[in-house]
């Protein structure tokens, strides 16, 4: 009968244990957080209610397995188990409080930064710190598992004994990969990019996905996702859109005849600009840039507060343009002038696109 009550009681004594030590700091934590409305810390740290309860029943094991006399033939292999159990639940552990300060310290200073440039790099640098951190703890739990083993505790001492020959083999074949570390860690404090900055990267624009500490995920307009290497930004040039603040000026240019009335354009431009919503009243131009013995270049030029604002005057802009022109002005458009071997000098001019002029709009087209 002993010999069934004592591992039910220590069974049973360690869950009951893990249970009300794991309940009593969940009950702790949602009262502080109930007190400290202003920061999720409290409310995030009870996700680690779980592996908390593994490690408090794991190590009660540990201490009382060896009171309970219960399989002693089989105490090496018990014990190897649950040291294994619960390192892997202390890691589990550690990770869960790690992602809540995390998580909770960008939530917090999102809130008080008055520069959403400056939250992108406090974002960037706490994600790529959590990874780092995250590699580094499982790596550690990983070591501290396979060293339970005899086998490999053998295996450890003859690495070391070879840790320098090792060393720098393993600096030479996984040169690439120390690289891309390095890289990840000079643009997380570098704040040479940042999560959720607008980048052009070999003729790709995009928004700036994820960034770990050996690669970067650009989201493009039209949904799909380009994964580069972090070494790309610190070796090669690229472009930063959200650098220095999102408002930005673009450009819509028209290859126009030179009769175009470019100052009637220029006032028509200037009322269509301050009509659209998408415009940040910040500057606007219109003013001819080039010219051919054909045509000549009509260039405008207005602002926005974001890529995406200004992708749209643009598009507005250009189409209000040229339906204007058409309307209103349709000879300023180019088109090449033929005319037959007999035509005389009062026949009209044929254009290749098929239209026909009088005598007055090849007067002003000549003018």
């Amino acid at each position: 009968m002993e010999n069934v009550l004592r591992p039910l009681i220590v069974f049973g004594g360690a869950i009951v244990l893990a249970f009300v030590v794991a309940w009593a700091v969940d009950r702790l934590l949602r009262r502080i957080d109930a007190r400290h409305p202003e920061t999720p810390l409290w409310g995030l740290l009870r996700r680690g209610r779980v592996p908390l309860q593994a490690v408090v029943f794991v190590a009660l094991l540990n201490i009382f397995y060896d009171h309970a006399e219960i399989a002693r033939s089989y105490r090496p292999t018990v014990n190897l188990w649950l040291h294994i159990i619960l390192i892997a639940a202390t890691a589990w552990l550690v990770l869960r409080i790690l992602a809540g300060i995390v998580e909770t310290t960008t939530v917090r200073y999102a809130g008080v930064a008055h520069d959403p440039a400056r939250a992108r790099r406090v974002k960037t640098q706490l994600t790529l710190i959590q990874r780092l951190v995250t590699t580094v703890v499982v790596v550690i739990a990983a070591s501290a598992i396979l060293l339970q083993f005899d086998a490999m505790k053998t295996l450890g001492t003859s690495m070391l004994a070879s840790a320098g020959v090792l060393g720098i083999v393993a600096g030479i074949a996984a040169q690439a990969t120390l690289g891309n570390l390095f890289a990840g860690l000079s643009i997380a404090f570098g704040d040479m990019v940042r999560i959720g900055d607008e980048v052009v990267v070999d003729g790709e624009f995009g928004t700036v996905d994820e960034i770990t500490v050996s690669y970067l995920v650009i989201r493009t307009w039209d949904e799909r996702r380009v994964t580069m290497p972090v070494s790309y930004f610190t070796s090669k040039p690229f472009e930063n859109w959200s650098r220095g603040g999102p408002q930005m000026t673009g450009t819509v240019f028209f290859q126009l005849d030179h009769s175009a009335p470019v100052a009637e354009l220029r006032k028509r431009t200037e009322e269509l600009v301050r009509a659209n919503d998408y415009w940040d009243g910040r500057n606007w131009s219109l003013v001819v840039t080039d010219t051919t013995p054909t045509t000549i270049e009509v260039r405008a030029a207005v602002s926005a507060r974001t890529s995406d604002d200004l992708w749209t005057l643009r598009c507005d802009l250009r189409e209000q343009l040229l339906d204007w022109l058409q309307r209103e002005h349709p000879y300023a458009f180019p088109g090449i002038r033929v005319s037959s071997a007999g035509s005389s000098a009062g026949d009209p001019g044929v254009h290749s696109n098929g239209r026909v002029e009088n005598s007055n709009h090849r007067e002003n087209r000549l003018s």
